[in-house]
């Protein structure tokens, strides 16, 4: 079947519109409902061109609703459609568009305008398998790009860090213990002054001092024996060649990281502004573990819109904790999801390792997982995808985490798991 034939029937929407974006030009597919006519066109990536476009559609179709289908739910092109009030939007992961594309196209051929034609079938020939698109509030959405940003500044920090910890075994192996850690601006202002061990040895003991006073050096007695380990440290090498380009290496990544650990400190600033005063913040900041870092990913994770998932299991699998079952004949297979936004599966692998350093259950439950063989990402996946459940109990019922109530109720479904947390020791009192 041909799918700009197929013949008109009645929607609540006055148009499907399939748009298959790009960098320079965007593809779509607009199908009438009154004619069931569809026609293809494009559209420049500008931002008067896509004003004009959703001008042109309010007036042809005299503000009734039309229905977008694209593959994205974020960026530049959502966010300018969001302006349209008669704009129903239908994001689709392209994982479903490419399963839907060999439907139509077994070789695997593919083409902008296919795709756009693709987009608005799949939607308009199911509607119910799809939902309307509702966004968040501008405050969350701030958190979720945000908390993503910083991620990969983060990244981009650990990138750099891990060279310079390589560079320094190289040449000056004991800065890795009399810098500090390296992610941090102490570390940053101890190699841009002292890049060989030879520059540190000439330093005076004044200057020595006073940069570990400025940081937070605990005790005198402590910066004298640092003092003397400094004096008898002896070069891992006196090649000048090493020492001359191992100091100019270090002196660049220096200059990369410095602005880098700046930056990072003003996103969770501008973070911590906006998860102060987010209507959720008391029911996250109750979780065992979740501090500062982890607790606006996890709002930013469930978002503000409690039609989203209608089950656990639907944010399971969204957020790419649940597992992927395959099955044919008698083989059945069990395998990890892939088709996931990778920044939300990390968010709660993170937390779920965090969580069991404050909570006795999970403390419990992975070390009976690690016990029975499953290695450690596994252990974590388990457990992210029972704190997905308390979570998303918690965020339908807008009630904070309550570890005794939750151990109550452990005691009774699981008598074997609470036995195992008795047996576990006192936990030390931690601050968030």
């Amino acid at each position: 079947m041909n799918p700009l034939s197929v013949s008109p029937e009645p929607s609540p929407v006055a148009a499907w519109v399939g748009l298959d974006w790009a960098d320079q030009q965007h593809v779509i597919c607009l199908y009438e409902v009154a004619t069931g006519q569809s026609t293809l066109s494009r559209l420049e990536q500008k931002p008067e061109a896509l004003q004009d476009w959703l001008s042109q559609l309010r007036q042809r179709f005299g503000g009734a609703a039309v229905a977008i289908v694209l593959e994205q739910a974020r960026g530049a092109v959502i966010y300018a459609l969001l302006s349209a009030d008669f704009v129903r939007l239908y994001p689709v992961n392209p994982q479903s568009l490419a399963s839907y594309r060999k439907a139509y196209a077994p070789s695997g051929a593919k083409s902008d305008p296919a795709d756009a034609v693709l987009l608005m079938e799949m939607v308009r020939n199911s509607p119910e398998r799809f939902r309307v698109w509702k966004p968040d509030d501008a405050d969350t959405r701030s958190l979720q790009l945000l908390t993503e940003n910083r991620r990969q500044l983060v990244n981009q920090k650990t990138a750099l860090t891990n060279q310079l910890t390589s560079l320094l075994k190289t040449y000056y192996p004991q800065a890795l213990e009399l810098a500090g850690a390296l992610d941090s601006l102490q570390a940053c202002d101890f190699l841009q002054q002292w890049p060989t061990l030879e520059a540190l040895q000439q330093a005076r003991a004044g200057q020595i001092r006073q940069l570990y006073r400025e940081y937070g050096h605990p005790s005198p007695e402590q910066l004298d024996r640092r003092l003397e380990q400094i004096r008898q440290a002896r070069p891992l090498t006196t090649d000048p060649a090493a020492l001359l380009s191992g100091a100019m290496m270090v002196e660049a990544l220096v200059q990369q990281l410095r602005p880098l650990l700046g930056a990072i400190e003003r996103f969770d600033r501008q973070i911590a502004v906006l998860f102060r005063k987010h209507p959720d913040r008391p029911l996250f900041d109750s979780l065992p573990g979740a501090g500062a870092v982890l607790a606006p990913r996890l709002v930013a994770a469930f978002g503000t819109d409690r039609d989203r998932f209608q089950s656990a299991q639907q944010a399971q699998q969204l957020f790419g904790i649940a597992p992927v079952t395959e099955q044919s004949g008698k083989q059945r297979w069990v395998h990890w999801r892939w088709a996931c936004p990778k920044f939300l599966r990390q968010t709660f692998h993170e937390f779920a390792g965090h969580s069991r350093h404050w909570c006795d259950w999970a403390k419990a439950l992975y070390q009976r997982l690690r016990r029975c063989g499953k290695g450690h990402h596994a252990a974590l996946r388990v457990l992210a995808f029972k704190w997905i459940r308390i979570l998303f109990h918690c965020w339908k019922t807008r009630t904070g985490y309550d570890e005794q109530i939750y151990l109550k109720s452990l005691q009774k479904r699981n008598p074997t798991l609470w036995a195992e947390i008795q047996l576990l020791p006192p936990r030390k009192k931690k601050v968030a």
